[in-house]
C-alpha cells in the first residue's frame, strides 16, 4: 500500500497524455512540504514544455496564456525561455503576440538564448501586422548587448519610417534603450528623434518627447519648430504623454519667454492694457507724459499665451497626474492673476484616494504660502473629516494655518477648538501648534488665543497640557508685557506637569523673566533641584540655565543652591549635561582663576532674546518644481532638473516659425481671380445658355488641368464673347459694370494676398480645385429668370462686392441646383440691417426700475466715528463704470465741531470675484454740511458683504456694505411666450416655490410690495390674478423669473433661476415683506 501510494504520487507529479488540468500546480508557494524528496525543480514545467513543442496551435495558445498568467502574478517563468523562443516562428497570430509579450519581459535576462533568434526578429520587422512589427522591435531593444547595436540602428531606422504610428511609437521607446547601451550613437539617434518629433500623429508625440527628455533634453532647438504643433495637439495626446509634454514645455517656457510677473501690476495680459490705453482720455495721457518716461508695458508672447490657453482644458482631465502637470505649469509660468484657475481642479482631486490627496495637499500647502488668495474661497474644503488619515489631517492643518486672515480667523479658531478635543494625541498637539501659529501671525488675536490656551491647562490629557505650555511660552516671548499672572500660574503647575517639553518651557520662562517673579523663582529652583536626578535631560538642561540666571540676579538666596545643582550635574550620565555644568561653573562661579568671559556673564545670559519666527515647514519646498518627487519628499531626487531662471531678454520668436513652401504668386492670384470671376459670371447666364454651353465648358475645364494659364485666359475670353453675342443690351451693360468692379476689387485683393505669409500649398490647391469645380454650370429646372434692378445694385454694389471677396464661397453639393440670380443677395441684404440689436437679443429688453428705494442704511455711526455720519442707499440706476456693478449712494454728514478732510476709500477686503469702484476723495467736509457720492460694487452675484476701509485724514474705519438680493438684479421684460419658454427650461432644482396666506391684499398692493423688494420688470400676462416678473443678475446676467398667483386666501410665489441661492433668498425676502404687510 505504501509503495503504491508513493508510485501514485510520483505518477501524478509528471505529465501524461494531453490532460493539463493537474499539470501545473506551480501557483502554490514553495514550502518545504511541497518540495521535499518527492519533487524536483527539473520537472516543474514539463507539461508546458510539451504543449509548446506540440504541433497543435490550440495547445500552444493555452500554454502561452498560462505562462503569461504566471508572469502577471510575479512568478518566475524564466526556465521556459528556450521553449518559448522557438515559437517565434509560429504562424498563429495570437500565439506570436503572447510569445513577444513573454520575450519582452525576459529578453534582457536570457540574452544568450535571445541572440539565437535575432534573424527571426529581423524577419518579423517585415511582417504585414503592425503589432508583430512593434513587438519584434520591443524585443530587440530589450536585448541590451553592444554586439547587436548596428542591427538595432537599422531596425530603429526602419521603425521610424514605418507607415504605422504604433510601430513608430515603439521605435521612440527603443531610442533611449539603445542610447543606454552605446552613448556614442547619440548623434544618429538624435536624427531619428528629429523625424519622430516632426510626426503629426498624437500616438507618437508623447513617446517622442519622452525619448527627447532622456536622450538630449538640452537640445531646445529641436522643439522650436514643433512647439506650436505640440500646443495644438496637446488635448488629443494620451494622458501620460500629456504629462511628459507639459513638463517639457514648462522648462521650455522658462527659457524662451520672460517672466509674466516681472513687474508690479503686470497680472493682466496685453489686451486689457491696450484697451485701457485706447479708452484713456487726452487729459490722462497729458498727465502721464508730465510724470516722466513711462515704464515699458509687459506684452505676453503669443506663443506663451498659446501654451496656457491649450493646457487650460486639461484641468478637466480624469487623470490626476495631468491636472497636477497643468497646475505646476500655471504656477511657474502663468501671470499671478491666472493661477486661481487651477484651484477648483485641485479641490476636486481631494475626493480621490488618500495617496493622491497627500500629493495634492502638499502642493496646495506650498502654493498657499505665496498665493493665499487662490484657495481662500475653498477654505471649507480643508476642514478635517473624521475618517481622514493622520498625515492628511496634518497637511490640512498646515493649509488652514497658511490661509488664516483677519476675516476668517474667528471661524478658524472655533474649528481648531474642536480639533484639540480629538483623542488622537498627535493631531490634538498639531491643532494647538496651529493655534499658536495663527496667534503669532495675527497680532490682534494673540491675547484671545492666550486665554484659550490657558483654559486648556486644566485638560485631563497630559499631551494637550504640555503642548499648550510650549505654545504659551512662544507667545509670551513675542508679547511678554502684562502677562506676569500667566507665568505665576505656570509656576504653580510645575509639580503636576509630566511632559518634559512643558516642564522645560516653564523653567525657561521663569529664568528668562525672573525679574518679574523674584519671590517665586528661587522656590521653583529649589523644587527642581530636589528631583534633578529623576528628570529628563531636557529638564536638567533648563534647570542648569535657571540656576545660572538666578545666581546672577539673586546670588544671596540662590548661590548655594546653584552650586548644589552644578555638583549634581557634574556626575550625571549624560556628557551634554556634564559639559554644560562645567561651562556654567566657569562663567558663574569662576573662583580665583576667572576668565575674560566671566566678567560678561550677565550680558551673555540675560540678553534680550528675539521672538521666535514661526515658519511653515513647506517654506523651503518652494525651491523644487511643483508636483515633482523632489517637492513631495523635500529632497533632491535622482534625475531631478531644476527649473531654468527666466531670461531678462527673450530669444527671438522667429525660431518657432515654420517655413512652408509656397506656390508661385501668379498661380495663386490667377486661381483666385478665376474662382471669383467664374462664380459671379455664372449668375448672369440664362438657362438655355447654360444647357447649350455645358458640354463645351466641361471640355474646357478638362483642358485647364493640363493647359497653361494663357489657355485659361483665352477660354475665358471666348466665353465672354459668346455671352456678349447672346445677351441683350441691358444685361450687357450690367455685366460690364459688374466685371469692372470685380477687376478693381481683385487688384486690391492681390496686394493683400501678396502680404500673407502663412498660405500653404494645400490651401492653394484646394482653392484651385474649387475654382475648377465652380466654373462648371449646374443644370437647373425651368424657372423664370429674375431681373436685377439697377437701383438696388447702385446702392449696395460696393458693400456686396466687398462681402463677396471677404467671405469664402461655400461648396456646392453634387446634384444641387444653383440659382444664378439676384436671389443670393437677399440673405446679404437681410444682414445689412440698421437695428442696433440682433433678433435674439431683442426678445429681452432692459427697462428702468419701477421703484426707487429711499431707505437709508447706516454705514458709520457719528458716535463711533467722531462726528462723521455715513449712510448708504441703493439707487437701482445703471453704474457708469461697469454694468456689472450695483450703484450705491453714500451720504456723508459732518456732525462734529471741526472740518473733516481727505475722506476716501482705503484698503478693500473683498471676496474673490468682487470689485469696488471708489469715489473721488473728498478734500474737505465743512461742519454741518452733507455731501453725496456714488460708488459701484460688483457683488459677483453673492450675498457676501463688501468690506473696505473708509479713511479720513485722522482715522480709518472698517465698514461693510451688504446688498439685499433684490438689489443684485436689473429689471428686464419680455413676451409672455418667451417667459413661459424660459421658465420651462429653468425647472427642477432651479425652481423655488412658496405659498403663504395673505388676506385683503389686492393686485396693486402686491405689485407695490414686489417692486419694492426687488428690482424686477413686469411681463404682460394673459392669465387672471397672475403677475409675471423678470430680471437679470447684474454680474453674470443669469435669468431670474418670478410668477405670482393670487387667490382670495393665499399667494403662490415661484422663482426660477440658475442661481439657486438667489432664487431661494428672493422667495424668503418676498415672504417676509408680504407677511408683514398682511
Amino acid at each position: 500500500m505504501a509503495g503504491n501510494g508513493v508510485q501514485g504520487f510520483q505518477n501524478s507529479s509528471g505529465f501524461s497524455g494531453g490532460d493539463t488540468t493537474d499539470s501545473l500546480d506551480n501557483d502554490r508557494s514553495h514550502d518545504p512540504a511541497s518540495s521535499g524528496i518527492f519533487s524536483t525543480d527539473l520537472r516543474r514545467h514539463d507539461d508546458l514544455k510539451e504543449m509548446l513543442d506540440s504541433s497543435d496551435d490550440r495547445k500552444k495558445l493555452e500554454a502561452m496564456k498560462r505562462i503569461v498568467g504566471l508572469v502577471a502574478k510575479g512568478k518566475d517563468a524564466s526556465p521556459l525561455f528556450p521553449a518559448v523562443v522557438k515559437n517565434v516562428v509560429c504562424k498563429n497570430l495570437e500565439v506570436k503576440k503572447l510569445v513577444y509579450v513573454y520575450l519582452t519581459r525576459y529578453a534582457e535576462e536570457q540574452q544568450d538564448v535571445a541572440l539565437l533568434s535575432i534573424a527571426t526578429f529581423q524577419r518579423s520587422m517585415k511582417d504585414p501586422n503592425q503589432l508583430i512589427r512593434a513587438s519584434a522591435l520591443r524585443v530587440l531593444s530589450s536585448i541590451r548587448i553592444p554586439v547587436i547595436v548596428p542591427i538595432m540602428m537599422l531596425v530603429i531606422k526602419d521603425g521610424v519610417a514605418d507607415m504605422s504610428p504604433y510601430v513608430r511609437k515603439a521605435a521612440a521607446h527603443a531610442i533611449p534603450k539603445l542610447y543606454s547601451v552605446d552613448p556614442e550613437q547619440k548623434e544618429e539617434l538624435v536624427s531619428f528623434l528629429e523625424k519622430l518629433l516632426a510626426d503629426k500623429t498624437t500616438l507618437v508625440i508623447g513617446s517622442a518627447i519622452q525619448a527627447f527628455e532622456e536622450l538630449c533634453p538640452e537640445r531646445i532647438d529641436l522643439i522650436h519648430k514643433n512647439y506650436r504643433k505640440l500646443c495644438s495637439l496637446l488635448a488629443d495626446v494620451e494622458e501620460w504623454g500629456q504629462v511628459i509634454i507639459i513638463n517639457m514645455l514648462t522648462r521650455y517656457a522658462r527659457t524662451q519667454f520672460v517672466d509674466p510677473n516681472q513687474s508690479e501690476g503686470n497680472d493682466q495680459s496685453a489686451e486689457p492694457v491696450k484697451e485701457k490705453a485706447f479708452y484713456s482720455s487726452n487729459e490722462d495721457s497729458d498727465s502721464d507724459s508730465d510724470e516722466g518716461p513711462s515704464k515699458p508695458v509687459y506684452m505676453m508672447d503669443p506663443d506663451h499665451r498659446l501654451l496656457l490657453k491649450n493646457s487650460k482644458p486639461l484641468l478637466n482631465s480624469r487623470n490626476s497626474a495631468v491636472i497636477m502637470a497643468v497646475v505646476q505649469l500655471y504656477y511657474h509660468c502663468a501671470p499671478k492673476s491666472e493661477v486661481g484657475l487651477v484651484a477648483r481642479a485641485m479641490i476636486r482631486l481631494l475626493k480621490s484616494h488618500k495617496e493622491i490627496q497627500y500629493v495634492v495637499l502638499s502642493n496646495i500647502a506650498t502654493m498657499a504660502l505665496n498665493k493665499k488668495g487662490v484657495f481662500e474661497p475653498y477654505i471649507k474644503s480643508f476642514y478635517i473629516n473624521a475618517n481622514d488619515a493622520l498625515h492628511i489631517k496634518l497637511l490640512k492643518l498646515e493649509i488652514l494655518t497658511s490661509l488664516a486672515s483677519e476675516h476668517n480667523v474667528s471661524v478658524m479658531i472655533r474649528e481648531f477648538q474642536q480639533y484639540v478635543l480629538s483623542t488622537e494625541s498627535d493631531f490634538s498637539s498639531a491643532s494647538i501648534q496651529a493655534i499658536g501659529k495663527i496667534a503669532s501671525g495675527i497680532g490682534d488675536i494673540t491675547d484671545a488665543c492666550l486665554g484659550g490656551l490657558i483654559t486648556l491647562l486644566s485638560n485631563k490629557n497630559e499631551t494637550v497640557v504640555g503642548e499648550s505650555i510650549v505654545v504659551i511660552k512662544k507667545l509670551l516671548q513675542m508679547k511678554s508685557s502684562g502677562h506676569k499672572d500667566i507665568i505665576v500660574h505656570l509656576a504653580h503647575m510645575l509639580d503636576k506637569i509630566t511632559v518634559a517639553r512643558a516642564k522645560g518651557a516653564i523653567l525657561w520662562l521663569i529664568g528668562e523673566y525672573c525679574d518679574k517673579v523674584p519671590k517665586i523663582a528661587p522656590d521653583v529652583l529649589r523644587k527642581a533641584a530636589k528631583v534633578f536626578i529623576q528628570e529628563d535631560d531636557l529638564v536638567k538642561l533648563q534647570t542648569l540655565n535657571l540656576a545660572a540666571k538666578l545666581c546672577i540676579t539673586n546670588p544671596k538666596q540662590t548661590q548655594l543652591l546653584c552650586q548644589y545643582v552644578f555638583n549634581l550635574a557634574k556626575y550625571d550620565q549624560s556628557y551634554d549635561i556634564r559639559d554644560r555644568a562645567r561651562l556654567l561653573r566657569a562663567l558663574i562661579l569662576p573662583g580665583d582663576n576667572a576668565g575674560a568671559l566671566a566678567k560678561h556673564a550677565k550680558k551673555i545670559f540675560l540678553a534680550d532674546k528675539p521672538a521666535p519666527v514661526v515658519q511653515s515647514r513647506f517654506k523651503e519646498r518652494d525651491q523644487y518644481q511643483l508636483s515633482s518627487l523632489s517637492h513631495t519628499i523635500n529632497n533632491k531626487a535622482h534625475g531631478y532638473n531644476e527649473l531654468p531662471v527666466w531670461p531678462e531678454v527673450p530669444p527671438p520668436s522667429s525660431v518657432r516659425n515654420v517655413e512652408v513652401p509656397k506656390p508661385s504668386t501668379s498661380v495663386l492670384l490667377k486661381a483666385s481671380k478665376d474662382t471669383k470671376t467664374g462664380k459671379k459670371e455664372k449668375g448672369f447666364y440664362s438657362e438655355t445658355e447654360s444647357e447649350e454651353e455645358s458640354s463645351s465648358e466641361e471640355d474646357s475645364s478638362e483642358e485647364e488641368g493640363s493647359s497653361s494659364e494663357e489657355g485659361t485666359e483665352d477660354s475665358g475670353a471666348e466665353d465672354s464673347e459668346e455671352e456678349s453675342e447672346e445677351d441683350d443690351s441691358g444685361e450687357e451693360d450690367t455685366q460690364t459694370k459688374y466685371k469692372h468692379k470685380k477687376e478693381v476689387t481683385s487688384s486690391e485683393e492681390e496686394e493683400e494676398e501678396s502680404e500673407e505669409e502663412s498660405s500653404s500649398e494645400e490651401e492653394s490647391s484646394e482653392e484651385e480645385s474649387s475654382s475648377e469645380e465652380e466654373v462648371v454650370p449646374v443644370k437647373k429646372p425651368p424657372k423664370a429668370k429674375p431681373v436685377t434692378k439697377p437701383t438696388a445694385k447702385k446702392e449696395t454694389g460696393n458693400l456686396l462686392d466687398l462681402l463677396d471677396f471677404e467671405q469664402t464661397p461655400s461648396p456646392v453639393p453634387n446634384g444641387a441646383a444653383v440659382t444664378h440670380s439676384a436671389a443670393p443677395l437677399q440673405p446679404m441684404m437681410a444682414d445689412l440691417t440698421l437695428s442696433p440689436t440682433s433678433p435674439a437679443s431683442s426678445k429681452v429688453k432692459s427697462v428702468a426700475a419701477t421703484f426707487i428705494p429711499t431707505e437709508q442704511h447706516e454705514l458709520l455711526n457719528r458716535m463711533t466715528s467722531g462726528g462723521l455720519s455715513t449712510s448708504y442707499r441703493f439707487t437701482r440706476s445703471p453704474n457708469f463704470y461697469s454694468e456689472k456693478m450695483t450703484s450705491v449712494e453714500l451720504t456723508f454728514t459732518n456732525q462734529s465741531d471741526q472740518p473733516i478732510t481727505n475722506v476716501k476709500v482705503g484698503e478693500k477686503r473683498l471676496q474673490a470675484g468682487m470689485h469696488l469702484h471708489e469715489f473721488l476723495p473728498i478734500e474737505k467736509l465743512e461742519v454741518g454740511s452733507t455731501l453725496t457720492v456714488t460708488i459701484g460694487i460688483d457683488f459677483n452675484d453673492t450675498l457676501q458683504p463688501a468690506e473696505f476701509d473708509l479713511m479720513t485724514a485722522e482715522r480709518t474705519y472698517k465698514v461693510k456694505v451688504k446688498a439685499p438680493v433684490g438689489e443684485l438684479l436689473t429689471a428686464v421684460t419680455m413676451s409672455e411666450n418667451d417667459f413661459n419658454s424660459l421658465k420651462g427650461k429653468l425647472g427642477g432644482m432651479n425652481e423655488t416655490a412658496a405659498t403663504l396666506d395673505v388676506e385683503g391684499a389686492g393686485i396693486s398692493q402686491l405689485q407695490s410690495i414686489i417692486t419694492k423688494v426687488a428690482n424686477l420688470g413686469q411681463v404682460p400676462s394673459s392669465e387672471e390674478h397672475t403677475l409675471l416678473y423678470a430680471a437679470h443678475t447684474l454680474s453674470t446676467k443669469c435669468d431670474v423669473l418670478l410668477k405670482v398667483k393670487h387667490t382670495d386666501s393665499n399667494v403662490t410665489l415661484s422663482v426660477n433661476s440658475e442661481k439657486i441661492v438667489i432664487g431661494s433668498m428672493l422667495v424668503k425676502d418676498l415672504k417676509t415683506a408680504l407677511t408683514s404687510h398682511s
